[in-house]
């Protein structure tokens, strides 16, 4: 409540209140960097790459510049490059297609599934079989943990096993999930993930991270972060970028991370409140089976989007919508090609998706005043005699 006692508007992440909690920690452990002066992979770069492998259990932690940054730099370590077809889902932000291009390779776009958002393992299939139809060499598939839930990693990896590809995890939204009792960072040969600010570990700054359990590509991965060359000074063979995780961010990530499991466990709460509160009235995310989320985001899918946001704006809740476009109708990617069987999912979830607010930081008052608009939006567009419900069938999977 605000100090008029009047309810204030919900925040779509709340950075700020977190903050309260931590800040002072925060500037301690920022102002400990400034006293050393040790400011580009520093200590505490050395002790949040420690930390973090330890947390999801994986061999290696190799800190990075940024999340776009962590998955060009695997690409890179695989010698990933022109004539070589990596496969993206086509329902995604634009960084997981971006770095194929940039490093001289194919997007091939693959479709999703309606209930998951996730990579389809089926369309995944079939997009291998394009690629060589087209001349490509397959080499590797970047399924995406969109929304804080991990992909389908045992399909996909008997797909990618069958046909010799290289996994790597997008988890920029998903660190600190699990699935089958295994941690985000070790579902696959590589994952990289954000520290993006509204990342749910996140900093204030760009960061990112790689994790692997190969010692050879984790030191090649080091190397290559830092123009190419080793710790020692020596060089790797290999081209490399500038893209290393300063101290400062390093040492805010270390506080963060420290909160960080009780604010899943929060995310976790809320989700579950969502679900319980709005289920009756729109298509409200579920889970696979033996799979948690982080909840980066709390989707919802609704036939008449616009009016439901507009609604919503109205009773001073925000919205988001991640993403409007699937990525083969971007003008940048019209031209690469995609699953023979077509993108029909992702084009119909790009028109559809809308987040509602969601951080651990969520209380119960804030988050009725949200289920309460959302309630209140389906019950009048329902009113409408052209509509019988919010909540849209996808198409069937072709």
């Amino acid at each position: 409540m605000s100090k008029n006692g009047a309810q204030q508007a919900p925040s779509f992440i709340d950075l700020a209140a977190q903050y309260r909690r931590i800040g002072d920690r925060v500037e301690r452990a920022i102002s400990a960097v400034l006293e050393h002066g040790q400011y580009i992979l520093g200590p505490e770069v050395t002790e949040l790459e420690r930390r973090l492998a330890a947390f999801c259990g994986a061999g290696h932690c190799i800190a990075c510049a940024n999340g776009t940054d962590a998955l060009l730099l695997v690409l890179m370590a695989e010698g990933i490059g022109p004539g070589d077809a990596v496969f993206v889902p086509a329902f995604t932000f634009v960084a997981t297609a971006e770095v194929v291009v940039l490093a001289g390779a194919t997007p091939v776009f693959v479709d999703v599934r309606a209930d998951s958002f996730n990579l389809d393992p089926e369309s995944l299939e079939a997009a291998i079989g394009e690629a060589k139809r087209i001349g490509l060499r397959p080499r590797c598939v970047i399924p995406v943990d969109l929304y804080g839930q991990p992909a389908d990693y045992q399909a996909i990896g008997r797909v990618a096993e069958a046909n010799d590809l290289v996994v790597l995890a997008d988890a920029a939204q998903s660190f600190g999930a699990s699935l089958n009792g295994q941690k985000v960072g070790t579902l696959a040969a590589y994952t990289a993930t954000s520290f993006y600010p509204s990342k749910p570990l996140g900093g204030y700054g760009d960061g990112g991270a790689i994790f692997t359990d190969d010692d050879a590509k984790a030191k090649l991965l080091r190397a290559i972060r830092c123009h190419g060359r080793h710790q020692d000074g020596s060089e790797c063979g290999q081209v490399g970028l500038n893209s290393r995780l300063d101290a400062i961010q390093a040492a805010i990530l270390l506080e963060k991370l420290l909160v960080f499991p009780e604010e899943i466990v929060a995310r976790q709460a809320s989700a579950k409140r969502y679900g319980e509160g709005l289920g009756a009235a729109v298509q409200v995310p579920k889970l696979m089976a033996g799979a948690t989320s982080v909840w980066a985001q709390y989707t919802i899918v609704t036939e008449r989007r616009d009016e439901l946001a507009k609604a919503c704006r109205e009773a001073g809740v925000p919205t988001a919508i991640h993403y409007a476009s699937p990525l083969h109708v971007l003008p940048a990617y019209r031209q690469f090609p995609m699953a023979p069987s077509g993108l029909s999912q992702a084009a119909w979830l790009a028109g559809h998706v809308i987040s509602l607010p969601m951080h651990a930081y969520l209380t119960e008052e804030t988050q009725d005043l949200i289920i309460d608009a959302v309630r209140d939006a389906v019950r009048s567009l329902k009113g409408s005699a052209a509509h019988a419900g919010l909540a849209g069938s996808p198409p069937p999977a072709e």
